[in-house]
């Protein structure tokens, strides 16, 4: 596979996906870091879009629930181009339904060179790096010159 460099703005694209469990973890988290999260376009999994954002006030576009496909909105994002970041806090004691879906999102953000957070200090790492709010390059597949390779 070849790879092209794409800038990511400093307005970030960011999806918050958060289990049953950890929902208060992301609604804290959330809280916290309200004022640099504002400046961001944020998607989010039904009920955790719900949750924060009663709790917080951010403006959240909202996908539907995580098991009905909500997981695997955010990969169609994510292919799409149109996240930028994952804060995906999943619960490891509690055994999923939809695990799959949930192997398949961070499989998907793996392949688009998505920065994914499982957990407050992985996303406390992400949000305080200074790169978190300015234009940064990064390497994605380049899907237009696998397809014109396949062809010839």
């Amino acid at each position: 596979m070849d790879y092209k460099e794409i800038t990511l703005p400093a307005n970030k694209s960011i999806a918050l996906v958060a289990h049953d469990n950890k929902k208060p973890d992301i609604v804290k988290w959330c809280r916290e870091h309200k004022a640099v999260l504002a400046s961001h376009t944020l998607y989010a999994t039904g009920t955790t879009g719900s949750v924060i954002s009663e709790a917080t006030g951010l403006t959240i576009e909202r996908l539907i629930s995580g098991p009905l496909g909500g997981d695997q909105q955010v990969g169609s994002l994510i292919t799409e181009g149109k996240v930028d970041f994952l804060i995906f806090f999943w619960d490891p004691f509690e055994p999923m339904p939809h695990d799959p879906d949930v192997k398949a999102l961070l499989r998907i953000a793996a392949v688009w060179n998505i920065p994914v957070a499982c957990n407050i200090i992985s996303a406390d790492f992400m949000v305080s790096s200074p790169l978190f709010s300015t234009e940064f390059n990064r390497s994605v597949p380049d899907y237009e010159s696998y397809i014109k390779n396949r062809t010839q």
